[in-house]
């Protein structure tokens, strides 16, 4: 066990894991910790709870798969699940189980992935086969822990990733219940790409002296490109047409405000050319799993979503995002382009903005505490988008500020339903997410 001056040039050896770990990791491919694994693995083998403060494509999932793989070996246990990890999405959590699995194929640890909108039948099959791992989706895992199909009395690590969006999507509440069914001595994990007021109110009780990493969470990636293009709303279709036949596009993914948008914009793409695909909260889970599967094999070249559907995807090789509706608060920005330049690759990320955002860019601007630069498009033009002056403290803007001119919606709510939503509301909206 090493301590967390490990320098990231001594490679994944200088953390002594198990052969089989080490295995699993040269097979994945992985040569240098990234910073948030050579600065995380240390402590959590330790047995210290940990803050982690960082975008997502940082290397989350292997700063805390690789020291709980090692827990697990370790020690011996029972039949009944050890580790607990929680991801608001159903995509996060297919997403998260398939990074361990390959790392942990050669341990012989089992992992079982609980999410909504499929059978129980099939998830409740594999919790009978032991797995040492669960990764779950909050509502489907209380639905679990009810039915008496899951038992966490044995659980010694509970990781919740990307947290800030599961209070988003109204969890909260689902995961203080969640952490009422776990024995009280454990080591808690929590990873988060923002800090709001609720998250940071969570982690005080959740972490006890944690090992706090943060990762300049609130700067885009250094490796991404960001631009601001000014556009009128009938014109974005002709501009986004523009990026999109670009030489160094290879693929996009294109955030919308709402859910009918996503597919309205993914069906015009398709009928002029380009090879898109949605995707929304309205579509099942099978529509969901060929969509992803779709992209990430190439057969589309244009995943077209909203932030829920899209939060925490890791897909390789994404040359650009486009927002091609402005979202609506700072944090979202950041989380919307860190789908592209994603373990050190360059990526371009541009926001299409109308007259009614520039209230919202003001907000985003501050928050970064430099402007975004301009771009214009010959012919596809509009009023030039104001400049932000940063604050003199460099204080950042409310998060969840809405400029007084701009729509209030929602990602995922159609425009007739714009009155803000109360956390109980948020909550039953969402949670139809796990």
């Amino acid at each position: 066990m090493h301590d967390s001056n490990h320098e990231p040039g001594n490679g994944f050896a200088a953390f002594n894991l198990n052969s089989s770990i080490q295995r699993g990791i040269r097979a994945a491919g992985f040569v240098q910790p990234r910073p948030i694994q050579a600065q995380t693995i240390p402590q959590i083998l330790k047995g210290r709870d940990i803050l982690g403060l960082a975008q997502t494509g940082t290397g989350k999932t292997a700063a805390f798969a690789l020291p709980v793989l090692e827990r697990l070996l370790a020690t011996r246990g029972g039949s009944d699940p050890r580790v607990l990890i929680v991801a608001p999405t159903r995509e996060l959590a297919s997403q998260i189980s398939e990074e361990i699995r390959l790392l942990a194929r050669f341990t012989g640890i089992k992992v079982a992935t609980v999410f909504g909108g499929v059978s129980f039948n099939t998830q409740i099959a594999a919790l009978r086969r032991g797995p040492q791992i669960v990764v779950a989706c909050p509502g489907r895992l209380l639905d679990l822990i009810n039915r008496r199909a899951v038992h966490l009395d044995q659980v010694e690590t509970l990781v919740l990733d990307e947290a800030d969006h599961m209070f988003d999507m109204g969890f909260l509440p689902d995961i203080r219940r969640i952490m009422a069914a776990l024995p009280e001595q454990r080591q808690n994990l929590l990873f988060s790409a923002t800090m709001p007021r609720e998250i940071r109110g969570l982690a005080d009780k959740l972490l006890h002296n944690p090992h706090v990493v943060e990762l300049d969470h609130t700067q885009p990636l250094k490796t991404i490109e960001h631009a601001l293009y000014p556009v009128d709303e009938l014109r974005k279709i002709d501009l986004l047409k523009h990026v999109l036949s670009s030489d160094d596009f290879v693929s996009a993914i294109v955030f919308t405000r709402t859910k009918h948008r996503a597919k309205r914009l993914a069906q015009k793409l398709e009928k002029s050319g380009h090879r898109s695909v949605a995707l929304q909260g309205n579509m099942s889970q099978g529509q969901r799993v060929r969509a992803m599967s779709g992209f990430r094999k190439r057969e589309f070249d244009v995943l077209v979503a909203t932030d829920i559907a899209a939060r925490g995807l890791d897909i390789e090789q994404v040359s650009h995002v486009v927002n091609f509706d402005m979202p609506n608060t700072t944090d979202a920005y950041t989380h919307r382009i860190g789908r592209t330049g994603r373990s050190g690759r360059e990526g371009k990320a541009y926001t299409f903005v109308t007259s009614s955002d520039y209230g919202m860019v003001r907000d985003v601007e501050r928050r970064l505490g430099s402007s975004i630069p301009r771009r214009k498009v010959d012919g596809i033009e509009s009023a030039p988008i104001p400049t932000a002056r940063p604050a003199a403290n460099n204080r950042p803007a409310s998060k969840n500020r809405r400029p007084a001119n701009s729509r209030p919606a929602t990602s995922n709510r159609p425009a007739s339903h714009n009155r803000p939503a109360s956390s109980n509301r948020r909550h039953r909206r969402y949670r139809q997410a796990s």
